[in-house]
């Protein structure tokens, strides 16, 4: 077809529809040609989150999904007070590691942790979290800036 008869198609079509004439619905879906048969025979749609499953598992991105899933999904798997005072700081090896605001939340989630996992894992996947590792505010180091003291440093004047 040459340019000059697809716009003039496209414009009846167009004004079919203007006018109320527009022709009627087609019930049935025209067969495919030349279409090669799909996996397993199978002739109905396939849900896309079933196919990226797949192809997630084929891949072996289960692992890292999981870790980034421990960053991203952190609030919604531990509830917005635990994480308004800790954040996530690493996830490797199936160990998490947090960072809390205080001691009293690193003693609190210390106990709290065999819970954690157990969540983590319901949320993630059985087996993807080993274990949790808590620390607290870590306080000043002595060692660092131009006057440090090798040896006990200033904790031998306070005596």
């Amino acid at each position: 077809m040459a340019d000059d008869d697809v716009l003039r198609l496209a414009r009846e079509i167009a004004d079919a529809y203007r006018n109320g004439n527009a022709p009627p619905a087609r019930t049935r879906r025209p067969m495919r040609r030349n279409a090669p048969p799909r996996r397993g025979g199978r002739e109905d749609a396939v849900a896309l989150g079933d196919v990226l499953g797949e192809m997630v598992q084929n891949q072996g991105w289960n692992d890292r999904l999981a870790a980034s899933r421990v960053f991203s999904d952190w609030a919604a798997i531990v509830g917005p007070e635990v994480a308004q005072h800790c954040r996530v700081d690493s996830f490797s090896d199936g160990v998490v590691h947090l960072e809390t605001s205080s001691t009293a939340w690193a003693k609190e989630l210390k106990l709290l942790a065999p819970r954690l996992v157990a969540k983590l894992n319901e949320e993630l996947g059985d087996g993807q979290v080993l274990r949790i590792d808590v620390r607290g505010p870590q306080a000043p180091s002595w060692k660092k800036g131009r006057r440090s003291v090798k040896g006990r440093g200033p904790r031998d004047t306070y005596g």
